[in-house]
């Protein structure tokens, strides 16, 4: 199986829209399509932001994964966290996120970014095990998050 990868542009915008409302679809979260569609464009356009990829095969979209930017005295530069990481059911556990994290890893790289940080539901037993075998580690700290724009949103 033959994967690749895409840079999003606004091309891709309503594939990746209703990718992404699957991916909410998931754990039971929210999701604004018209919020998604401007965060989408301001991404787009500011390169600052991160990075968005489109997971293909066969020049078909089967998901995408997408990569923000930030930075860490304590990691000695540049950081990335991925922010989300969807591939559709049918084309999971067949080594497509693998192939994925290999080419994320690698444009980190090429970027000059010192770590890459994610976050995984519990329950997702699957993902805490491929991240496991590409090397992240858990650590003894807790991730908080306090959402400032909506205190009743869900996250």
């Amino acid at each position: 199986m033959e994967v690749s990868f895409k840079e999003y542009t606004n091309l891709d915008k309503n594939q990746t829209l209703d990718m992404m409302a699957a991916f909410n679809k998931i754990d039971g979260y929210d999701f604004d399509r018209i919020l998604y569609e401007k965060n989408l464009l301001e991404f787009s356009v500011n390169k600052s932001l991160g990075r968005l990829f489109l997971i293909k095969i066969q020049h078909k979209s089967i998901g995408y994964i997408v990569l923000t930017f930030g930075f860490s005295f304590e990691y000695k530069g540049k950081d990335a966290f991925i922010d989300e990481f969807y591939i559709k059911d049918e084309y999971r556990n067949k080594g497509v996120g693998k192939k994925t994290m290999e080419f994320i890893e690698t444009i980190a790289r090429k970027l000059d970014i010192q770590a890459i940080h994610l976050e995984v539901e519990k329950h997702n037993s699957h993902a805490n095990n491929l991240y496991t075998k590409q090397g992240f580690m858990t650590n003894s700290r807790n991730l908080f998050t306090k959402n400032i724009t909506n205190t009743n949103q869900k996250l």
